[in-house]
């Protein structure tokens, strides 16, 4: 091990490259479930009237791609309905209201009933895309790479989320395939020119420029009035959300080891005090969010055009979740940046994985397969030779899965979309509450035991009476612990031998 105290204390893992700054603050913040009722229908009501929106690219404006759960809705899955096609689908759609949007590869954008999956509309915006449309107040939002096959140039447009009318269109001097944020009448998003966009989200007037060292392909992660992105002259940004003023700039090569060239089309994600971004120099980095100093460095064996997903799931730490061009999907602790585990997986993990309750779904575009494992271990939970970019959404009841080019509606065995859970199902859930019951205090009671027999054996000092003199005396004795906020109190007969020393 090395550590270095070039105007941080960066400290390097063996011969592996990783480093870390214990300087670099953390906060240990945790994301609260939505309430139940946000994930249930009105009885009496449509099926998708449950007020919930995945409104994003990785559901929150942090892009954390994680949602938390009470409940997870795990396998065995029964497909409800398909949106079959054979075009492209490297993004994953939005969810608003009684409808999901999909923007497929072609530049068409696909309103689909969540209930039946029944297609309400389509539009055909441009001739390319690469991103995930947002949804905000009964418009959508759409970005381009092409608006046509005679231009290189992108566009944005905004269209009735009813009817899929046009709001209004703005064309773009360059390609653009960032996801667009909404937040507060302003739409955000990068393009291959390197420059940032804040857009009037009614009319698409432009409110400010921002201009980067090289094309910004990742979507624009906000946090604390701040917008974060890298882009691909080997840069991390932090600006002012109110008029893209700089904040501060960080460079994958400018730290005191040498950290590598490298260029960013990962998307960041914003959490505990850190921005989290994949590099095709093949690492993985962490910054603070306040001032940009390198908090860790992971590096893997491939390039990582992912986007991490970050979070913590139930009974688990802060971890992030991201996968690499090497195959595998790396779990690394959020603080540090060391592996919790580690899953070989396929050949090419391209897309971002998701965090949906207990499980994290992720694709390998080599294999055109698609997991869904534990947070907590990484062992297989499900799995389908279907997907090959960022595979999933979810409102907390149905997975929205997103295949090679159709999409998927599934639901957990038992729990339909629209009504209660079968009686079977609700059987199987007592008895599994039950069984984990069970285990929880089985585990409290080894612990329990353990602890004892710990406090009991532990060394300990006292002071004995001179009259005791140095042969085997014996006398009750007591140990007072507090665990828990508990104190517990041990009394025993207590033998021994005393010897001069």
């Amino acid at each position: 091990m090395l550590v270095l105290a070039v105007g941080a204390a960066l400290v390097a893992f063996g011969d592996t490259g990783d480093v870390f700054n214990p300087d670099v603050g953390f906060v240990d913040t945790h994301e609260a479930a939505p309430s139940a009722a946000a994930l249930r229908a009105s009885p009496n009501g449509h099926p998708a009237d449950d007020g919930f929106v995945w409104p994003v690219y990785g559901f929150t404006k942090s892009r954390t791609h994680h949602l938390p759960l009470t409940h997870t809705p795990r396998p065995p899955y029964r497909q409800a309905w398909a949106v079959r096609g054979n075009v492209l689908l490297e993004f994953s759609p939005v969810l608003c209201g009684r409808r999901v949007y999909l923007l497929k590869n072609n530049g068409a954008l696909y309103a689909i009933s969540r209930a039946t999956g029944r297609v309400s509309w389509k539009r055909k915006l441009g001739a390319l895309a690469a991103s995930s449309p947002a949804c905000s107040h009964g418009t959508i939002f759409a970005v381009l790479l092409k608006r046509s096959r005679y231009s290189d140039g992108g566009r944005v447009v905004a269209v009735a989320a009813k009817s899929g009318r046009t709001r209004w269109s703005r064309r773009l001097p360059s390609r653009a395939e960032s996801s667009p944020l909404i937040d507060r009448n302003r739409l955000f998003l990068g393009t291959e020119d390197g420059t940032v966009y804040s857009l009037r989200a009614s009319d698409g007037d432009v409110r400010w420029k921002a201009k980067a060292a090289g094309a910004v392909k990742g979507a624009l992660a906000l946090d604390g009035g701040k917008l974060y992105f890298g882009d691909y002259g080997g840069k991390v940004h932090a600006i002012r959300r109110s008029d893209g003023k700089k904040v501060w700039e960080s460079s994958a090569s400018s730290g005191p080891l040498g950290l590598g060239d490298g260029n960013f089309y990962s998307s960041a994600a914003v959490e505990y005090g850190r921005v989290y971004i994949g590099s095709t120099n093949g690492d993985v980095y962490s910054f603070s969010s306040t001032d940009g100093k390198l908090a860790w460095r992971k590096r893997t064996g491939g390039y990582v055009y992912a986007s991490p997903a970050v979070g913590q799931v139930r009974g688990g730490r802060p971890t992030v979740y991201i996968g690499s061009y090497d195959g595998r999907l790396y779990a690394l602790d959020a603080r540090t940046g060391r592996p919790r585990w580690v899953r070989s997986l396929g050949k090419k993990i391209s897309g971002a994985a998701t965090i949906i309750g207990s499980l994290v779904f992720v694709s390998d575009l080599d294999k055109r397969t698609t997991w869904a494992l534990g947070a907590r271990t990484g062992k297989t939970v499900w799995k389908t030779h279907r997907g090959g970019f960022n595979p999933a959404i979810s409102d907390g009841r149905r997975i929205y899965f997103t295949g090679y080019s159709s999409l998927f509606a599934l639901d957990a065995k038992g729990h339909p979309f629209g009504g209660r859970p079968s009686a079977g199902a609700r059987r199987a859930e007592r008895a599994a509450a039950r069984k984990r019951a069970l285990r929880r205090a089985r585990a409290r009671a080894r612990a329990r035991r353990a602890r004892q027999l710990r406090f009991r054996f532990a060394p300990h000092g006292h002071r004995h009476s001179a009259k005791l003199g140095y042969g085997r005396s014996c006398h009750l004795h007591k140990h007072v612990y507090k665990v828990g906020g508990k104190t517990i109190v041990l009394r025993h007969n207590h033998c021994h031998s005393h010897i001069r020393r």
